[in-house]
C-alpha cells in the first residue's frame, strides 16, 4: 500500500470521526487534496520579482507586475479546460472578466477593492500547471500591512493548516523578516514542513553585477555562500540565483524582439557598449538605429539592460540564430532552467510524500485541538503512518541534518544528504551518478553505498545520531536495489 493510500485511510476514519461537524468537510476537503496537483507558493518581499518569476515559470504574462490592485491578493493559477477568472468574495465567488492585451493578461475586478477580495482563481489551459498549482502571493514587509498580512495568514494560518505544499521563497539578500517568516513555515517536527519543502531563489540575479555580461556568474557564486550558511540550511533546501525578467522574457520571446535585438548585434561591439551603459543613454542615443523612443523603452521593459546587452551579444556572436535558440539560451543562462531542474527533483519527485504531509499534519492538529470520541485512535493512527513510512524518515533525518542535529565528517555528511534523497529523489542523484547511468552501474554503485552504511550503522564508534542516520541510509539503498531489482525483472519479462 503505497503513503497516499495509507494517508487517505487516514482522511476517510477521520471524517467518519469528525462526521456532523464542520471538520468533517475540512477533512474531505483534504482527501480530495491527495488526487490534485502539488501547491507551490511563491513568496518573498516585496519587489522581489514573484510575479515575474511565476510567470516564467508558467510559461505566459498571467500574473500582473505592476503594483495594481491585484498584486495585493493571494492567488491562485490552476489548469483547466477553459479560462477563467473568480473572485473568493467572503462565501461568495464572482466571475471575473478579463482581457490579454500585448500578452500580458488584465483582470477587471468589476468595481471591487482588493481589500473586498479574499482570494483569485485563474485557471488557465496551461502544461505547466498540470503539474502544479501556482500560488502567488503580496509581498512580505509590504507598505501595506494588510497585504503583507494575507500572506502569513495563507502559509502561517493560526489555526487551520497551510494550503500550500511547498514554496518557493525569493529573496535578493538574507533579510532578518525573510528568517522571521521562514522559521514560521517551518517546524522541527518531521510531519510539519521543513527545509525540505522550501526552495530559495537569490531574485534579480543579473543586477547583483550591476548588469555586466558575467553578472549571473557573480550571482551563482553569491547563492552559493548563502546556500552554505548554516542559518540559510536550517531554512530552505537550497538556493538558486535567477534573474526573474530574463526567465521570463525568454519564455514568451517573439520574432519581432528578436528582430530589434539584431539591430544592436549589428553595430561594432565597442558602439554597443557604450550604448547599454546606462538605461537613460539606451532609450535617448543613436537615433540612427532605427528603434524608436517607445520600442528601446519596451525592450527595456521585456529585458532590462542585462537582457538587451546578453541576447544581442548571443546574436552577434552567433551562439543563437533563430528566436528559439535564443529564447532556449536566455532560459539557461537565467537560471530557470536549473530552478525547473530543482523544482522537479525536490518537489515533484516527492509530491505524493509532501501532499500526504500536509495531510497528516492537519489531522494531528485536528484531533489535539478538537477531541472527540475516536480521536485519539485516530491520532494513533496519524502516528503509525508517520513513524512507519520511509520517506518520513528520510526527511526527519534530513531536517537534522539542516538543523546541524546529525554531524560527522563533511564528506560523510555531504553522501548521507544526497543517499536520502537530499540533492533529488532518483536513483542516479542519490548515488551522485549522471543521468544515463545503466542498471549495472547503478546496481553496483548502491551495492556499496549499502555496505558503507552498514558498516556505519554497526560501528560502535558511531554516534547515536549519526547511527539513527545511517539506518535510514541503509533502508534507502535497500530501497533503490530493489528498485533496479524490479526494473531489471520487469525489463527481462518484456524482452
Amino acid at each position: 500500500m503505497t503513503l497516499v493510500d495509507r494517508t487517505r485511510l487516514v482522511l476517510e476514519r477521520g471524517i467518519e470521526v469528525y462526521r456532523g461537524t464542520p471538520h468533517g468537510a475540512r477533512l474531505a476537503a483534504l482527501r480530495d487534496r491527495l488526487d490534485q496537483p502539488l501547491r507551490v507558493a511563491v513568496a518573498g518581499r516585496v519587489k522581489a520579482g514573484k510575479s515575474t518569476l511565476l510567470n516564467a515559470l508558467v510559461g505566459e504574462r498571467l500574473a500582473p507586475t505592476d503594483a495594481g490592485e491585484c498584486t495585493r491578493i493571494v492567488t491562485w493559477y490552476q489548469d483547466g479546460h477553459s479560462y477563467q477568472v473568480r473572485a473568493q468574495v467572503g462565501r461568495e465567488q464572482r466571475q471575473l472578466r478579463f482581457s490579454r492585451e500585448d500578452g500580458q493578461l488584465d483582470i477587471d475586478l468589476g468595481g471591487l477593492n482588493a481589500s473586498e477580495v479574499d482570494e483569485l482563481v485563474v485557471t488557465w489551459p496551461a502544461q505547466a500547471l498540470r503539474a502544479v498549482t501556482l500560488v502567488d502571493t503580496p509581498g512580505i514587509g509590504s507598505l501595506t500591512e494588510s497585504a503583507a498580512r494575507r500572506t502569513w495568514d495563507l502559509l502561517v494560518p493560526d489555526e487551520e493548516e497551510t494550503p500550500a505544499d511547498a514554496v518557493v521563497y525569493l529573496m535578493r539578500h538574507l533579510h532578518s523578516g525573510d528568517v522571521e517568516f521562514l522559521r514560521a513555515f517551518h517546524d522541527a517536527e518531521v510531519s510539519r514542513p521543513s527545509p525540505v519543502n522550501a526552495i530559495g531563489v537569490l531574485s534579480r540575479a543579473d543586477e547583483i553585477a550591476v548588469g555586466r555580461l558575467d553578472s549571473m556568474a557573480s550571482a551563482r557564486r553569491v547563492a552559493a555562500r548563502l546556500g552554505d550558511d548554516p542559518n540559510v540550511r536550517r531554512l530552505v533546501q537550497s538556493v538558486v540565483p535567477v534573474a526573474g525578467l530574463l526567465a521570463e522574457t525568454a519564455v514568451t520571446l517573439t520574432e519581432e524582439e528578436v528582430g530589434q535585438l539584431r539591430r544592436i548585434a549589428d553595430l561594432p561591439p565597442r558602439e554597443a557598449e557604450e550604448l547599454l551603459l546606462s538605461a537613460d543613454r539606451f532609450v535617448r542615443t543613436r537615433q540612427e538605429l532605427g528603434l524608436t523612443e517607445p520600442e528601446r523603452e519596451k525592450l527595456l521593459a521585456r529585458f532590462g539592460v542585462f537582457g538587451v546587452r546578453l541576447a544581442s551579444t548571443m546574436l552577434r556572436r552567433k551562439v543563437a540564430g533563430t528566436a528559439t535558440e535564443l529564447a532556449g539560451e536566455l532560459a539557461e543562462r537565467s537560471g530557470l532552467n536549473q530552478l525547473q531542474d530543482l523544482l522537479s527533483s525536490l518537489f515533484f519527485e516527492r509530491r505524493d510524500v509532501l501532499k500526504s504531509r500536509s495531510a497528516l499534519l492537519a489531522v494531528s492538529d485536528l484531533v489535539r485541538t478538537f477531541a472527540r470520541p475516536g480521536s485519539e485512535a485516530l491520532a494513533g493512527e496519524v502516528e503509525a503512518v508517520v513513524s512507519s513510512a520511509h520517506p518520513f524518515n528520510e526527511l526527519r533525518v534530513l531536517s537534522g541534518l539542516r538543523a546541524g542535529w546529525v554531524s560527522g565528517k563533511a564528506e560523510v555528511v555531504a553522501e548521507l544528504e544526497r543517499v536520502i534523497g537530499g540533492s533529488g529523489g532518483a536513483t542516479h542523484q542519490r548515488l551522485r551518478l549522471p543521468p544515463d547511468a545503466g542498471t549495472r552501474e547503478l546496481t553496483s554503485a548502491a551495492t556499496d553505498a549499502l555496505s558503507r552504511w552498514q558498516r556505519r550503522a554497526e560501528n560502535p564508534m558511531t554516534s547515536y545520531e549519526l547511527t539513527v542516520a545511517a539506518r535510514v541510509a541503509v533502508r534507502s539503498c535497500e530501497g533503490m536495489l530493489a528498485d533496479l531489482l524490479s526494473e531489471h525483472s520487469h525489463v527481462r519479462t518484456r524482452n
